[in-house]
């Protein structure tokens, strides 16, 4: 029997998007530009590459353990909608709450980070260059990346995460042990964020990158952010889709439709998943989910 997160359950629909938007995307987007700016504006004296993958693992552990049934990714409440397990008529408000939470997480980290930033970047705010910042809020591709380059990567990073996250939540495969779910998933997403890491960031959650590019717009990076990679911004904001439906489709044919069922099982809605985003050096997305 599906467990409802208390919080959904006892508050209703506005306290779902306020955990949505507060506790869950703005706490990622805070942790993951956060782990990035501590490397790229020490020049890499305080962290690496890895240390911002733990970081965007580890606040995505974190979020699945402690608020179940939050979607966390825009892409994940697709995949749920179109698997018959989520209204569709939520989506729109999810999405719209994941890109104000991600858009006020990187406030924040401007705002902490805003002394570091100005002196790195010898007070102009670059999208590229030795001493460009806007890497750390939202992804841009690395200089051998093709456009069609990028959007197989960010297909195939995405269709990845949906299949390996539908695997973790399908009960039919074995119940986990009480607490395993979000180490999975943080697991997961750092392996992710380790092995495709290098082209662009592995953003996966559209309104994680999009939401920490609108305000590196506003807040003085300019239209640069937009335009810079041959326009590259839109292939982490639709690409993520892409590869979200491809995981669906995979998982239900090659694993779920196999399962043998009992007439109970079929009358059963399936679980609520959750999930979370990632961030990166460039802007990692985490999807997660729990039961």
């Amino acid at each position: 029997e599906m467990k409802v997160s208390p919080i959904i359950s006892q508050t209703g629909s506005f306290f779902t998007l306020r955990t949505l938007f507060y506790g869950t995307i703005y706490k990622i987007s805070l942790i993951g530009s956060g782990a990035a700016a501590q490397v790229i504006t020490s020049n890499g004296n305080h962290g690496n590459y890895l240390t911002i993958q733990l970081g965007s693992a580890l606040g995505a552990t974190h979020d699945v353990c402690f608020l179940s049934g939050a979607h966390l990714n825009v892409v994940w409440s697709m995949s749920l909608s179109i698997l018959g397990r989520h209204p569709w008529r939520k989506v729109p408000l999810y999405a719209l709450s994941h890109l104000l939470g991600a858009f006020l997480g990187a406030a924040t980290v401007y705002l902490q980070y805003y002394d570091a930033i100005q002196v790195f970047s010898g007070g102009q705010l670059l999208v590229a260059g030795p001493n460009a910042t806007a890497a750390i809020f939202c992804s841009y591709p690395a200089e051998h990346l093709s456009f069609w380059g990028g959007l197989v990567d960010q297909v195939v990073a995405t269709a990845l995460l949906l299949i390996c996250c539908l695997a973790v939540v399908d009960r039919r495969q074995g119940r986990l042990p009480n607490g395993l779910a979000p180490v999975l998933v943080g697991a997961l997403i750092l392996a992710i964020g380790l092995s495709m890491g290098s082209n662009c960031g592995f953003p996966l959650n559209p309104a994680r990158d999009l939401g920490p590019r609108l305000f590196t717009f506003i807040a003085g990076w300019g239209e640069e952010v937009f335009t810079a990679g041959g326009g590259w911004w839109w292939i982490p904001t639709v690409a993520p889709f892409v590869g979200g439906l491809l995981g669906t489709v995979i998982y239900e044919l090659l694993i779920e439709v196999h399962h043998l069922t009992t007439p109970h099982e079929e009358q059963s809605p399936g679980p609520e998943l959750e999930e979370v985003v990632v961030d990166s050096g460039n802007n990692r997305s985490h999807v997660i989910i729990s039961n």
